[in-house]
């Protein structure tokens, strides 16, 4: 719910504020929400090799979410949410690309039905598809390369400072392309990119704890309910048609996110689970 209020908001906005400067404006606002953090920040100290990676990953991440603010004020928030899935699905590829990670039969079967899902949403030849379909396209490959650098970051830093890092790192980028685009902002917008700020904190910090109470596949196929909201609230909020083909598309991708992270559940517990007659040992 929260997640699906950080895409309302941002729709709220619309196009009369450049997607680089209400992007801006979000992280830097969002800073204010690294306070209680700020301990262990300034404790820890970072090898050049991290500062590295936390640069390249802010550059990265900062370009998928101009791309993702200038989807959302274009298209419809159910085309946002759907294509949006398809991230962990990059993570995949990039994990056997870049970090030797097999990539068997099954993923391989699994990323397909996912892309199968991505061409139902699009469309191509039945429907026109919009920027704002391709800059939500190429959002999900910038966003599938930061989570790679933040899956090797969180295994070599503490998660405050991958989070701190991740915020100041993406509002410096953004904040070049933000004043060449700036344009006068009234308090209203301010309030609502405050407000997205907050939300999308607290989704973070809630996933985080979902992620720590929950296995991952029971948490993963409750993400559908942001599809379900998000197709309500663009319906009943922004007068935006209802698409069925969103929907099954949406499935399919979510669909086969869930079943790579059931198998990696799987192969995790046979690794940890001694064989039966170990037991008796």
């Amino acid at each position: 719910m929260l997640f699906v209020g950080v895409n309302a908001g941002v729709k709220m906005l619309g196009s009369d504020i450049p997607a680089a400067q209400s992007a801006f404006l979000r992280y830097l606002f969002g800073l204010v929400f690294l306070i209680p953090m700020i301990r262990p920040i300034l404790a820890t100290t970072l090898t050049p090799r991290l500062w590295g990676l936390f640069i390249a990953r802010g550059l990265m991440h900062g370009a998928g979410v101009v791309l993702w603010f200038y989807a959302m004020s274009r298209i419809a928030l159910a085309d946002v949410t759907a294509l949006n899935y398809l991230s962990p699905i990059y993570v995949t590829i990039g994990a056997a690309l870049f970090l030797g990670e097999a990539l068997a039969v099954r993923r391989i079967v699994a990323i397909a039905v996912a892309l199968v899902g991505m061409v139902i949403i699009l469309r191509p030849g039945v429907r026109e598809i919009e920027m704002g379909h391709l800059a939500m396209v190429g959002a999900g490959i910038v966003f599938g390369g930061s989570y790679l650098i933040a899956k090797i970051t969180t295994d070599e830093t503490n998660p405050p400072m991958v989070v701190a890092m991740l915020s100041v790192w993406v509002m410096l980028a953004l904040a070049p392309l933000a004043i060449a685009v700036w344009v006068p902002i009234s308090w209203p917008d301010a309030g609502i990119l405050l407000v997205v700020a907050a939300l999308a904190t607290t989704g973070h910090y809630t996933m985080t704890l979902a992620l720590a109470y929950a296995p991952l596949n029971v948490t993963q196929p409750v993400t559908f309910l942001q599809l379900l909201w998000a197709t309500v609230l663009g319906v009943v909020a922004f007068g935006e048609p209802l698409d069925i083909w969103v929907l099954v598309g949406g499935s399919l991708i979510l669909g086969s996110i869930s079943y790579i992270t059931w198998r990696e559940v799987v192969i995790k517990r046979r690794s940890i689970t001694p064989a039966p007659a170990a037991t008796k040992m």
